[in-house]
């Protein structure tokens, strides 16, 4: 995809008029059925609806917009309200933007695409300048939103997948494969990949642990849940993993929370680490950090990710062309206390 188009100017967007227009009725009429669906018919309140959604309707919550000027705020899709990793990407981002003068708008989506649809619907009726999305991939309605209203947008967490426009983040797949080979150099070779979510960083993660076991001749193998990252949900896919595969030498998570969990069902039955059990998460959270033995974590710089997606955004709303399509901060490998023997390897 081409580098957006710059200086960037905000494109007006399609009113009620356009509607009107299109379906051949009144503007009055098109706002009645927009605020009272009961009020109109059901053939013409199809057409109406049919035709807000083709052109990428709006509604409009605020009067700055029209006068199409800058609201100074940008809006910041964030994925999980309970996994600190996106803490430290929002406080990048809100940080960065405030120092600038900007505000940020934060909607939650769950990783779930339609909730992510509608928050974004949400953000730019709220007449935002910029939008930073926690994930790459996104609906149809929601690619159409964004390119009818020609906001500038920076996608966060993933260097490896295509960029709508722009993306900050690091390489999940390299990652991951760089941390199974770490375990594997330690002595590992029973080493079972644990999942959460199941989103496309979890996925992109197991791709490259299954491709480090691959290439030393060894079985991937992964426990997955559905369920959210959580402490209590790692202890049990440790439950489980113990259960179904008691050979398993290594587990590598999906995520810190994970890892910690899984640490503490090896307390619980006596099973040292990492000597019998090596385990290793992803972020380096603090609390993996400070605990005894220090958990072994590929280390990533989420309040960077967030700062750098925050300062291309507002370079890209003052007029500044973007330089990279996809900048990569890359990640570190450190084995810490619960692998083997301590140290960092740079990616």
């Amino acid at each position: 995809m081409e580098t957006p188009a710059e200086p960037w100017r905000k494109r007006r967007r399609p009113g009620l008029q356009a509607i009107a227009d299109r379906v051949g009725t009144t503007k009055m009429t098109v706002s009645r059925c927009l605020r009272l669906p009961a009020s109109v018919g059901q053939p013409l309140r199809d057409r109406i609806l049919e035709a807000a959604r083709e052109i990428g309707y709006l509604p409009n919550n605020a009067p700055m917009m029209l006068a199409g000027a800058p609201s100074r705020s940008i809006g910041m899709m964030v994925p999980s309200v309970t996994n600190h990793v996106f803490a430290q990407v929002l406080a990048g981002v809100v940080e960065t933007a405030e120092a600038a003068g900007y505000r940020v708008m934060i909607a939650h989506y769950g990783y779930d695409s339609l909730a992510e649809q509608r928050g974004i619907a949400s953000l730019i009726a709220a007449n935002i300048d910029g939008l930073i999305l926690g994930d790459r991939a996104h609906t149809d309605d929601a690619l159409r939103m964004i390119d009818i209203t020609a906001i500038p947008v920076v996608e966060v967490m993933d260097s490896r997948s295509p960029a709508l426009q722009q993306a900050v983040g690091y390489d999940n797949f390299a990652a991951a494969q760089a941390m199974t080979r770490a375990m594997l150099a330690e002595g590992c070779r029973n080493i079972v990949y644990l999942g959460v979510r199941l989103d496309a960083r979890t996925l992109q993660r197991f791709d490259g642990y299954a491709a480090a076991m691959i290439d030393h001749g060894l079985v991937p193998v992964s426990v997955e849940t559905t369920e959210k990252s959580s402490f209590t949900g790692g202890s049990s896919l440790m439950q489980q993993v113990l259960a179904d595969y008691p050979a398993t030498d290594g587990v590598f998570c999906t995520n810190d929370d994970v890892a910690i969990g899984a640490y503490f069902e090896c307390v619980r039955q006596e099973i040292a680490v990492p000597d019998r059990m090596a385990i290793a998460g992803f972020h380096a959270l603090d609390i993996g950090q400070a605990m005894i033995p220090r958990l072994a974590s590929v280390r990533t710089d989420r309040y960077g990710i967030g700062a750098r997606a925050a300062s291309e955004l507002l370079d890209r709303l003052a007029g500044k062309p973007a330089a990279q399509m996809v900048i990569d901060l890359g990640y570190e490998i450190d084995l810490g206390e619960t692998v083997g023997a301590a140290g960092k390897v740079r990616s």
